[in-house]
């Protein structure tokens, strides 16, 4: 019985078969982490904490500066001051023009009274000086004058006496000149209209505004061309006074 022969398991030296290749380890699959909601949620709620909070706390001092302006309002009920001109006379109203009408020239000397009366309990008026013009009604320049600062305390009325407009020599163009013939030549006597500017400081207890601008035009009046050397009188008992005034003290306006 014959011995059988394995083939031995290492190479030979001539270069047998090569051992088959290494493979590289496998890399695990990718799997997403799932997000933390919990965070996510925390900062919602924290929005909108706040965004609730803001709200609310802008709408309770809406609330109180309401509930402040409403008060002061029922304290202090502002009403605006009044004016009134209970006397007006016409001393000169002269219009000159030369033969050519080439040159119009107009002179004027107002004299009127005029009052101011502060119609409220708390409230203060501190006026400048005012700067008074007279118009005619077709708003024909017819002078200028001043009348002095003064102070309307609570309840108050204030008069002044002898206020002087006047012009001298004013230079007219055409159309004025036109608008005024006509208005000298009504039976009713020429319509006249002043106005008065200043600017006005406002106290109510510790609250003090600042100057604003107040426009005050009495309109109404009628008079006829003055004879010689004594005035006429113009008619007042038509006239009114109307206040240009806008201002805020607080929340309110008057």
């Amino acid at each position: 019985m014959s011995d059988r022969v394995f083939p031995s398991s290492k190479p030979t030296a001539n270069g047998g078969a090569a051992p088959p290749p290494t493979k590289p380890p496998l890399r695990p699959p990718y799997r997403p982490q799932p997000h933390n909601r919990r965070h996510h949620r925390s900062r919602r709620n924290y929005c909108c904490c706040c965004c609730f909070w803001t709200i609310l706390i802008l709408l309770i001092l809406a609330l109180v500066a309401a509930i402040a302006g409403t008060a002061m309002y029922m304290l202090y009920r502002p009403h605006r001051p009044a004016f009134s001109v209970p006397s007006l006379r016409i001393h000169r109203l002269n219009l000159t023009s030369s033969s050519d009408s080439s040159s119009n020239h107009l002179t004027t000397l107002l004299n009127f009274t005029v009052t101011s009366k502060n119609p409220n309990s708390h409230l203060t008026f501190s006026y400048d000086p005012f700067v008074v013009s007279s118009f005619s009604a077709n708003g024909v320049f017819l002078g200028n004058g001043t009348l002095p600062g003064f102070t309307s305390e609570k309840k108050n009325q204030t008069a002044f006496k002898n206020v002087v407009v006047s012009g001298s020599n004013i230079d007219l163009d055409t159309d004025s000149v036109t608008s005024l013939k006509s208005d000298l030549k009504k039976k009713s006597g020429v319509s006249l209209k002043i106005q008065m500017d200043t600017k006005v400081k406002i106290k109510a207890g510790k609250l003090k505004t600042k100057k604003v601008g107040i426009r005050v035009i009495c309109e109404g009046f009628k008079g006829d061309v003055p004879k010689g050397k004594s005035p006429s009188m113009a008619t007042t008992d038509k006239s009114k006074c109307k206040v240009d005034l806008r201002i805020k003290i607080w929340k309110w306006t008057f």
